[in-house]
């Protein structure tokens, strides 16, 4: 297997990045696919996770450049490498709360392809996501999606709110308590 050249980021590669520049966004996704692939084929089982991944992975890259930028840009990939890793964590909890200890039968769908069960599985689990987040409380319904699923900064989110830092951490924790709570039925 051939080697892949280092490449050498730069302020103006992260600015055509920030504007949508499509060589240089190709450039990033061939680039970075490829060594991506390699580190996410050794730690997922199968083609579909790892494209998932690495398409999640570039998403967050673009999406955290255009909102905040890089403070080093030679040190992108470093970055790249450890938004990476936030999403590999972020799968390997998920996998975690799901799947079973003794779920090692060969009874899984094909690679690649999703059974029925599965599929409406995810589907009824998502509605009951949605119903537990509108019966919360509008504030921490906002707090949850704010930090969990837009992925804003705290500090935004504790100006946004006029809270110091310490005190995000206590509503944070109720709003989480309380979603397990409806999610769970409770």
């Amino acid at each position: 297997m051939s080697r892949q050249p280092r490449y050498s980021f730069d302020e103006a590669y992260i600015q055509r990045l920030v504007v949508g520049d499509p060589e240089t966004e190709q450039h990033f996704t061939e680039y970075f696919g490829a060594l991506l692939s390699v580190k996410l084929r050794s730690r997922l089982r199968s083609a579909a996770l790892v494209e998932d991944a690495k398409q999640e992975t570039f998403a967050r890259v673009l999406r955290t450049l255009k909102q905040k930028g890089v403070t080093t840009p030679a040190g992108f990939g470093a970055f790249v490498n450890s938004v990476c890793n936030n999403v590999l964590f972020e799968l390997y909890r998920a996998n975690s709360r799901t799947t079973a200890l003794d779920d090692d039968k060969d009874d899984r769908p094909e690679e690649g392809r999703v059974s029925a069960e599965a599929s409406l599985i995810r589907s009824q689990e998502r509605s009951r996501v949605h119903q537990a987040l509108a019966e919360l409380p509008e504030k921490e319904r906002d707090l949850l999606r704010w930090l969990f699923f837009e992925e804003r900064d705290k500090d935004d989110v504790c100006r946004q709110l006029n809270i110091d830092r310490s005190y995000l951490r206590v509503l944070v924790h109720r709003a989480k308590m309380r979603f397990r709570q409806r999610f769970s039925g409770a």
